[in-house]
């Protein structure tokens, strides 16, 4: 057994989708949480940090950002960028907050592993605007050499009964698929 010094973080930072917005217990059924029972199972001296905050832009997170940090992060999952494209915020914008967040954890923790997800912004935008945006996770991975889960929601997204009753959050068996996709992404890393 691993003493309380080896455990290692493993921290994602998200908005609703990661807080497990609408879920009856998201310490329990959101995906972190069920990444948290993978790595327990796993036998693995990790502990999971769910750092998200429902509502949150990409440039809230830049402002947050700093103050998670405050504790020791060996992978940081950055899932961010979801509510700037239901509002219509400029890609460029996104993208330039989320490379900041990297730059961030990469002064403070230089070691630390860092995972981007991507998600889609909605198609009411336009094809411009969903274009734009959709590259701005793949862009982001590729300069800063980070593993990228191309879209969190691959399989959950559209799919009622996968969502809850607004269309957009998963529900728990939605949070299920998302936590098989993500810990495909980070079990090589663990």
């Amino acid at each position: 057994m691993a003493s309380a010094t080896d455990t290692k973080t493993l921290l994602f930072f998200g908005d609703s989708l990661t807080a497990g917005y609408g879920l009856e217990d998201p310490s329990v059924e959101a995906f972190p949480a069920l990444v948290q029972k993978r790595i327990a199972a796993a036998g693995l001296p990790w502990r999971v940090v769910n750092a998200g905050l429902s509502g949150e832009t990409s440039a809230g997170g830049l402002r947050r950002v700093e103050w998670v940090l405050r504790q020791r992060v060996d992978v940081f999952v950055l899932e961010l960028g979801g509510n700037d494209g239901l509002r219509g915020l400029p890609p460029e914008a996104t993208r330039a907050n989320l490379q900041a967040i990297v730059d961030r954890v990469r002064a403070k923790y230089p070691a630390a592993k860092i995972v981007l997800a991507g998600i889609a912004a909605p198609p009411n935008m336009g094809a411009d605007f969903t274009r734009a945006f959709a590259a701005v996770f793949p862009e982001l991975a590729q300069k800063n050499r980070v593993p990228l889960i191309p879209f969190l929601l691959e399989g959950v997204a559209g799919r009622p009964e996968l969502n809850q009753a607004d269309g957009i959050h998963p529900n728990g068996l939605g949070h299920a698929m998302v936590a098989e996709i993500v810990w495909g992404a980070l079990k090589p890393l663990l």
